[in-house]
């Protein structure tokens, strides 16, 4: 399961690009087939949302819950090419 949250005026209108980007990134890595996509998405209110101070308000995050077993290598392959 990913879980992407932000800010909601910011998070909503990249959701569909967002989600593409993510789920391109799984597939390359992990081998996810295309119907496997289980992402959520929490759009919050400004008041809602607390980000560090030297970022904008388009502070996104996005956590990815991965099964045991995948390599530290895999891992960073996964990081890596989302960002």
């Amino acid at each position: 399961m990913i879980v992407i949250y932000g800010i909601k005026a910011n998070l909503n209108p990249i959701k569909l690009q967002l989600s593409n980007v993510i789920h391109g990134c799984m597939q390359s890595v992990l081998g996810m087939p295309e119907d496997k996509r289980a992402q959520r998405f929490i759009a919050l209110d400004a008041e809602d949302f607390y980000y560090p101070a030297d970022r904008s308000a388009a502070y996104t995050v996005i956590e990815i819950n991965i099964m045991q077993g995948r390599s530290v290598k895999t891992k960073k392959a996964l990081i890596q090419l989302l960002f």
